[in-house]
């Protein structure tokens, strides 16, 4: 395929966090049926899952390919899964770049499940932007409004971008979502957020919280400005502190 309308579903995966595989499958099919100019891509630092999952698309029939990341890490690092999420990201990014002619890459996560017209939804929204992040009901609790659990990037993003971590000597995390955010800004890459389609996302007991699309709030719109977002992001680089992921925490708390 090379039109500018094939689009590539990327999604790291781990045995750990495959606890809705048959779920998550099913939303594939039923999203590639929907447009079928579409593959799945899977990338797992697991060499060992790789053959498994592999009959899982020939199981469920469909179309892709699961991909072996390889993970760069500090040698200080604890944050196994932050890090593995970002390296696998990154590999589909190149995967991508290298190995396709997509004109999109759209990330969701193994997690969720969402509406199956997800991709004709995201690239009528993305249209005047490079990225698009759908926000999703965090597992717990609250909403997350932007990240890159359901997120459509253009290819020319993904050229000017990588996905990128930082953990630092205290173990503090800043994951490869806020910093793609910090990215796009020093890039003047166009970034949209917004809760733009319905979305479940599931914990390890298979319960579910579930969002349907709807405007954002003006708390929201502000908190999530991205000239603010900047800045705090390269405030949290240098006091070496999460002071978005802070500010999430207490805004779930008493805006749900």
């Amino acid at each position: 395929m090379s039109e500018i309308g094939y689009v590539i579903v990327g999604a790291p995966i781990s045995r750990a966090g495959a606890f809705i595989i048959d779920k998550f499958f099913k939303n594939q099919r039923e999203i590639q049926n929907n447009y079928p100019s579409s593959e799945l891509v899977l990338a797992t630092e697991e060499k060992d899952f790789i053959d498994e999952l592999k009959g899982m698309l020939r199981r469920w029939d469909v179309r892709g390919d699961v991909i072996l990341s390889q993970v760069i890490k500090p040698d200080y690092a604890r944050s196994t899964k932050n890090w593995n999420v970002t390296c696998s990201r990154e590999t589909i990014r190149q995967h991508v770049l290298s190995k396709t002619e997509a004109g999109y890459l759209l990330f969701i996560d193994t997690d969720m499940t969402c509406d199956p017209r997800v991709i004709n939804i995201m690239l009528k929204k993305i249209e005047g932007y490079d990225i698009v992040a759908s926000g999703y009901p965090g597992r717990l609790g609250g909403i997350q409004t932007g990240g890159i659990g359901c997120s459509l990037l253009t290819r020319s993003a993904l050229q000017r971008i990588t996905f990128r971590c930082i953990e630092f000597y205290n173990h503090r995390v800043i994951d490869e979502g806020e910093i793609l955010e910090m990215d796009a800004f020093s890039r003047r890459l166009k970034f949209k957020l917004g809760y733009l389609l319905s979305v479940d996302h599931y914990n390890t007991d298979g319960s579910a919280r579930h969002i349907e699309p709807h405007p954002v709030g003006l708390f929201r719109k502000v908190s999530n400005a991205r000239l603010l977002r900047y800045i705090l992001l390269k405030a949290s680089v240098k006091c070496k502190y999460n002071i978005p992921a802070g500010l999430y925490t207490l805004r779930s708390r008493f805006f749900q």
